[in-house]
């Protein structure tokens, strides 16, 4: 992904310098066929998500995009039989607030992993850059810290078209992460000794041990 990613930042300094010697339909055939080589196809096995707890954190920012983003993370984890219970989502106003409420939800271990979904898009000045090279920096490391599984489902697009390439039909990017948040969920799972069988596993977490704090806790609305 941080491959593509400076991939795409180079192409935005080359288009932008050289656009105005090129016609435009040139311009868009070698830019569209640059981009094609630097998407990738990624082949996952059989997965068994039964016993995963998957949290969605989402962007109301390009609303109708990352609708159809998380649309496609929800139909992996459901192949993987992820269990409609044990998938959380909630929403923030846009990429850059994806970080920290990643590390909220981390942070609270109620989950295995975490896709943290959003659409960034090229405009006119630096916004752009920066965003995207934070955003990523920042969903990394609440990764690294906490030691959560934690997706980057943002798509970094120069325009709309783009976005709607890898966010419809067989192309959506987010069927793929639903899928890689299983496999690193489990991955993370058998590396920390969590056995496979979701009554064990949650006890482990505390969620079927009941108290009466844990009642009063139910009581309080709260974010996740």
């Amino acid at each position: 992904m941080l491959s593509q990613k400076f991939l795409l930042l180079a192409l935005t300094v080359y288009y932008t310098t050289v656009s105005g010697f090129i016609p435009s339909t040139a311009r868009t055939t070698l830019l569209g066929s640059a981009l094609k080589g630097a998407e990738s196809e990624v082949s996952f096995g059989e997965l068994d998500g039964s016993d995963v707890r998957v949290g969605i954190i989402r962007t109301r920012w390009n609303e109708e995009h990352v609708t159809n983003l998380v649309d496609g993370a929800r139909k992996a984890l459901k192949e993987c039989n992820v269990e409609e219970e044990n998938i959380f989502e909630t929403e923030v106003p846009g990429s850059f607030e994806l970080p920290l409420a990643a590390k909220f939800l981390a942070m609270s271990g109620t989950v295995d992993a975490i896709i943290c979904a959003g659409v960034l898009i090229k405009g006119d000045t630096m916004h752009f850059e920066y965003i995207c090279d934070t955003v990523s920096s920042g969903i990394m490391n609440v990764a690294l810290n906490t030691n959560t599984p934690v997706i980057f489902g943002v798509l970094t697009c120069l325009d709309e078209e783009q976005v709607k390439i890898r966010s419809t039909g067989d192309s959506n990017h987010g069927y793929d992460w639903g899928k890689t948040a299983v496999e690193m969920a489990t991955l993370k799972n058998q590396a920390t000794g969590v056995k496979k069988g979701k009554s064990e596993k949650l006890e482990k977490l505390g969620f079927n041990k009941e108290d009466s704090k844990e009642k009063e806790r139910k009581k309080v609305p709260g974010f996740f």
